[in-house]
């Protein structure tokens, strides 16, 4: 298990027994505390194992609630173990630790619960499919929708003969997730820090990349360890996704509909584009050629409402497990909460101030939902704070409120130790910020920013409310929070970080632009052709914005950086994870291949996430432009900087970099095969 056990580095066969115990405990976990399934059969009865809702095919929920909540569970055993090892028992490969004790005990527990259920009836099994046919069709639906996405993962991001490629589109992001991989699988970052921010805390959610990280380190190849975990989590958000459309709808072509509608976002820009060049006359011409994403708001440019996003940032699909399982949990209170015969106000009424509307129904799930939620801070914090505002919704029209109010405790608890154990210099701070990003911040301009954004996809639904029954306007009405939340509250330095929480939001009323669809289309002609318009009014701006993403991802369009270079093979040699090198504003190369710890990367990463970068920078202009030898060697003690890489040519901040001062003040301990690059000691170890 060592990084010198070639045989593994070749086949990555324990990076699959690592998913293997996941899904396994998964299912104990899922089965026992979130879904309240019974394993032992009723023997007077012969009933068998079953969990149906509405005749749904329980499969699509219980398997990706199962691999999320088993991949939470034994990679935080893995991640505290391994901390363990490295901060407390001083050991040297902390993960081989971590591994090998929670594989062991992992699988002799699963093996021990499989043994006891066998012995106490053999014939016991979960039946999670129903008598309605529809299986077959959904599996071939989730079997192609796998190989697309299988496809499209490696499309964006693949290695092919050493280099790792990473598309136009996606590799700014990247950037700091495959440091953040590359900080576990080549160094030891425990205490973890963020490798684009060296010598600091870690303020973003990086369990996700840890897991990455570590089945690199299992033997898996780096694209195909992050592919397949990236795949998984996205796959199974749409089967959850499916499986809430189902619910919600009661039609089975409105889960398959709002997938669809997933892929390829509503918006005004096409039209837009379109019509400023046919007044051109180079419409053919500039849809052949263009690259880039359009749109004609703030950033919108930057694919910020597009399929895009679900390529970059890969664990917010994960994320979206865990919110859609605590959903489908809560969709029982809801349910409860619409079955009263009270109407109008007098329901709201009974909502808000009855005991029923407030006593307990089911602490215990209650609980595991908030801890699930809380577990996953870690992992994707804007779904967390995105599921908790969609459960505030919920809650409004619910019996059980108390039930919530537990699980947004438990989940606000449990993400609160984990902001204490991780972060040590500030954090996110809370402030009112009104519009998000609209250029007109009043009320009407703040609608007209979403109509231009999204076309009538969340203004249309504000009028489709009032046609819809109870049920469905109270779980639509709660899908909303996400974007109000975004128009209001600002949590760290960059407000566009907000367009995480629309996206939350529109991911899940997809499924109701579905629904209308398919009422459309069962009325006549005239309903298919309404149909068949707003269809394309939802996804044409998205289906252009599909063909970027293959052209701007193609072979021309990737930034290519070779895996096991002399620079990065000496990086990793000779540093570890409490040396800090200062190095040119980076954003992915050979030395974020290493996984160190850099003292100021590129640094939007880090300002984003709430790092100081203006004192970095200015600092580092300072160590690269002076002429005095004392100055560097002030700076750099003061800084901690234990190595300093110097780049023919380079810049920082636009100044132009001298090395005469650094080579007086310290010696020269590497130097690349090419010349151009050579690095400098500037601590005694």
């Amino acid at each position: 298990m060592t990084r010198d056990d070639e045989e593994a580095q070749e086949n990555g066969m324990l990076g699959i027994v690592y998913i293997l115990l996941c899904m396994l405990v998964g299912r104990e976990l899922a089965a026992r505390f979130l879904f309240r399934i019974n394993h032992e059969k009723n023997v007077t009865s012969g009933t068998e194992n079953t969990y149906a809702v509405s005749g749904q095919n329980f499969c699509w929920i219980f398997w990706p609630a199962a691999f999320a909540a088993g991949t939470l569970a034994v990679t935080w055993a893995v991640y505290g173990i391994s901390w363990a090892a490295d901060v407390i028992f001083q050991k040297t490969e902390p993960l081989f630790y971590g591994n090998i004790v929670v594989m062991a005990a992992g699988y002799a527990g699963v093996g021990g619960v499989f043994l006891m259920r066998f012995c106490r009836n053999r014939n016991i099994r979960e039946k999670f499919l129903t008598e309605s046919g529809e299986y077959e069709r959904e599996a071939v639906f989730f079997a192609i929708l796998a190989v697309f996405l299988l496809w499209i993962m490696f499309y964006v991001f693949h290695i092919k003969d050493g280099v790792l490629y990473s598309g136009f589109s996606v590799f700014g992001d990247y950037a700091p997730h495959t440091a953040m991989m590359r900080s576990f699988s080549r160094g030891d970052n425990f205490p973890t820090q963020y490798p684009h921010y060296g010598g600091s805390d870690v303020k973003y959610h990086f369990m996700f990349q840890f897991l990455a990280g570590n089945l690199e380190y299992l033997g898996m190849r780096l694209d195909l360890a992050y592919n397949l975990i990236s795949v998984l989590a996205l796959l199974g958000f749409l089967m959850m996704l499916y499986g809430l459309a189902v619910r919600i709808t009661g039609m089975a072509a409105a889960g398959a509909g709002a997938v669809v509608l997933f892929f390829f976002r509503s918006g005004t820009a096409f039209f837009r584009f379109a019509a400023e060049h046919v007044q051109a006359g180079d419409l053919w011409q500039v849809l052949k050629e263009n690259t880039s994403f359009i749109g004609y708001t703030a950033n919108e440019d930057w694919g910020l409402w597009n399929f895009n996003v679900y390529l970059n940032q890969r664990h917010l699909a994960f994320g979206l497990i865990i919110v859609c399982t605590a959903l489908w949990i809560y969709l029982d209170w809801v349910e409860a909460g619409d079955r009263h015969t009270e109407t109008g106000l007098c329901w709201m009424k009974k909502r808000l101030f009855s005991r029923e509307a407030w006593m307990f129904r089911d602490a215990g799930r209650a609980l595991a939902v908030g801890i699930l939620l809380g577990l996953s801070s870690f992992w994707n914090g804007a779904a967390v704070i995105g599921g908790l505002l969609i459960l505030m919704g919920f809650g409004l029209f619910s019996d059980g409120k108390l039930d919530y109010a537990l699980t947004a405790l438990a989940a606000v608890i449990c993400s609160l130790i984990q902001t204490k154990i991780f972060i040590k210099e500030g954090g996110m701070t809370f402030s009112f910020y009104w519009g998000f990003l609209a250029e007109d911040k009043s009320l009407p301009g703040v609608l007209w920013y979403l109509i231009q954004m999204s076309g009538i996809f969340f203004v249309g639904l504000l009028i489709l409310a009032l046609f819809l029954d109870r049920m469905k306007r109270s779980v639509l009405t709660a899908f909303l929070f996400p974007v109000l939340f975004a128009f209001c509250i600002s949590l760290t330095p960059d407000i566009n970080v907000n367009h995480k929480y629309v996206m939350i939001a529109y991911a899940f009323l997809t499924i109701f632009w579905a629904y209308v669809l398919l009422r459309l289309w069962k009325k006549g002609i005239t309903g298919k052709a309404a149909a068949v318009v707003l269809a394309v009014c939802l996804t044409i701006t998205g289906i252009y914005d599909f063909v970027v993403i293959l052209k701007d991802n193609d072979r021309g369009h990737r930034v290519g950086v070779v895996m096991d270079s002399d620079l990065t093979e000496w990086l990793e040699e000779n540093l570890d994870s409490s040396d800090l090198i200062l190095t040119p504003e980076y954003s992915m190369n050979e030395v974020t291949m290493a996984g160190v710890m850099m003292y100021c990367g590129w640094p939007y990463y880090a300002w984003s996430a709430g790092y100081d970068t203006y004192y970095r920078a200015s600092v580092a202009v300072l160590i690269y432009t002076t002429p005095y030898a004392e100055e560097v060697k002030s700076l750099t003690e003061q800084e901690g900087i234990d190595y300093i890489l110097f780049q023919e040519g380079m810049t920082f901040e636009e100044k132009t970099c001298r090395e005469d001062a650094i080579a007086d003040a310290y010696p020269l301990v590497y130097t690349s095969n090419d010349g151009r690059i050579r690095i400098y000691q500037a601590s005694e170890k």
